[in-house]
């Protein structure tokens, strides 16, 4: 499936999902900082060099999937939003057939 040749219907489920696989990825990330932030053994340079560190790296793959989403990106945007564990299964089965197997072939991908 080319990049772009989907359903509108496929656009629609993909705009509806992509603001809640947001939310679950910084709840996620907000998760992560909580030991950071606790971890009293260190200084608090110490922690917050950690978190700083970590919200980086975090920040790339957030632009990755969640940035500028238009029609065109789509397709890597649902891969990368997958390769990270953000949608369960039956969100995943609200996309067409040709675009569930586009996107399953294109996380094996992303998670190599």
């Amino acid at each position: 499936m080319a990049v772009g040749s989907f359903p509108e219907s496929d656009w629609k489920v993909f705009r509806e999902l992509q603001h809640l696989a947001l939310e679950r990825f910084c709840k996620r990330v907000l998760d992560d900082l909580q030991p950071m932030l606790q971890e009293t053994s260190r200084s608090h340079h110490e922690r917050y060099l950690a978190v700083f560190r970590l919200l980086r790296a975090k920040d790339d793959e957030i632009a990755q999937a969640f940035n500028d989403p238009r029609r065109s990106r789509m397709i890597p945007q649902l891969a990368a939003i997958c390769s990270h564990g953000l949608l369960e299964p039956q969100e995943l089965e609200r996309f067409t057939p040709g675009t569930r197997t586009t996107i399953e072939w294109l996380t094996k991908e992303f998670t190599r």
